[in-house]
């Protein structure tokens, strides 16, 4: 069956299960670091600030990887970043003594580093992979490995959690260490070389955009994430733990169930913005759904203030906050594929990740500022107004409103 498939599909598929491999084991070791270090006492808080670094090389990387990938090609980025991910992973099989906080850091660094070469390039690679004429295909694959990256990431949450139980640390580590390996030699075997490489070497220079449409996608982008972790990644799981008295199995199981839930729903993106009638989603549409997305921090914030059940508004907010937010990422992600340029992909998409880098970077920090010193409340607040300005700066993306797609 594998052998009647087109040498693009071959090539998608093998980009697909690097990612899904590489995402199995990132959203391990994030819950491995997590769970661990909450274990030896460490306060939320400073957990957070564990992946301060995987954060802020995310900024980095996806300049530099963006420009790597149009020199080096996509295929050597993606193998530089399984490989990278290997040596971050070996790192954390040192003796316990040495799994110092700044240690973790420098790992987790390195996993940021390997995690955004990996994604820029997946994300890219499809772009060399469709047709320029074919918009609908192109939609639905970028669909599809975005959303069941976030799907397989929330299933990290539980294999890091099980591995640790049944292996402990160490043990834990050094299978996804194993797996990850194997990962990387077939992908040195199988993926093709030359992939998304530039005709002409770029200039280091030209990493930063000059199309309209990708800094507008890009500066949307930063406030869209920084929206979205402004409150999810520190206030949401303390205010859960220490307000509501969640405990932690639970906190950590509720937000690796929202965050497959929300990957199944980006990869019914297409369906959702009217794939089914032929239409591909222009500005009118982004924007459209970024207006929606408003008032899901809004409505958990008034259900707060008037008192309700916190419980059932924040799980009732989450959800719809997840399915919208799910959309408004994948209608993002599509749209910076197709507007990007053809010769030299990667430049545009690294451009427009390092935007996303930032934003979560700047939504993290903010989260954990704002909700020590004004609360949950004064997060929910900023996120609705992030979320504001992302969907009135889409607006300012070129017309057609939509075009017509083939399949």
């Amino acid at each position: 069956m594998l052998a009647n498939l087109s040498s693009g599909v071959k090539q998608y598929l093998i980009i697909t299960g690097n990612y899904w491999a590489f995402t199995l084991t990132d959203g391990a070791l994030r819950m491995l670091v997590v769970l661990y270090f909450h274990q030896l006492g460490y306060a939320p808080l400073q957990i957070a600030l564990l992946f301060l670094f995987y954060e802020f090389f995310g900024v980095v990387t996806n300049l530099v990887g963006g420009w790597l990938g149009a020199r080096l090609g996509l295929n050597r980025t993606m193998n530089i970043g399984l490989g990278l991910q290997i040596i971050a992973l070996g790192m954390l099989l040192v003796p316990a003594d040495w799994l110092t906080v700044i240690w973790v850091m420098a790992a987790q660094a390195l996993s940021g580093i390997a995690k955004d070469l990996n994604k820029m390039s997946a994300k890219s690679a499809i772009k060399t992979l469709v047709p320029a004429d074919a918009q609908g295909k192109l939609y639905h694959w970028v669909a599809i490995l975005t959303g069941s990256k976030n799907a397989l990431k929330g299933l990290g949450f539980f294999v890091g959690a099980l591995l640790l139980t049944w292996l402990g640390f160490a043990g834990a580590v050094l299978a996804m260490a194993i797996m990850l390996t194997l990962v990387w030699i077939s992908s040195l075997i199988l993926l093709k070389e030359e992939m998304g490489r530039m005709k002409a070497r770029p200039k280091f220079t030209d990493v930063f955009s000059k199309s309209r449409p990708i800094n507008v996608l890009s500066l949307a982008r930063f406030f869209l994430f920084a929206a979205r972790d402004v409150w999810f990644v520190v206030a949401l799981p303390v205010y859960l733990s220490q307000t509501l008295g969640w405990s932690h199995w639970l906190v950590g199981g509720f937000m690796a169930s929202w965050v497959i839930a929300y990957g199944i729903v980006q990869t019914q993106a297409p369906r959702l913005t009217g794939k089914a009638r032929g239409r591909i989603p222009g500005r009118g549409a982004t924007a459209g759904w970024g207006l929606a997305l408003v008032f899901t921090p809004l409505y958990i914030l008034l259900g707060l203030q008037l008192g309700w059940s916190a419980d059932w508004v924040l799980v009732s907010g989450l959800m719809a906050f997840g399915l919208l937010f799910a959309v408004n990422s994948s209608v993002h992600s599509f749209l910076i594929v197709s507007h990007a340029r053809s010769d030299g992909v990667s430049l545009d998409v690294g451009f427009y990740y390092m935007a996303n880098a930032l934003g979560r970077l700047a939504g993290t920090l903010l989260s954990g500022y704002v909700f020590q010193v004004y609360g949950l409340a004064a997060c929910l607040t900023i996120s609705a107004v992030f979320i504001l300005l992302a969907a009135l700066i889409a607006l300012a993306l070129p017309r057609p409103e939509q075009q017509s797609f083939s399949n």
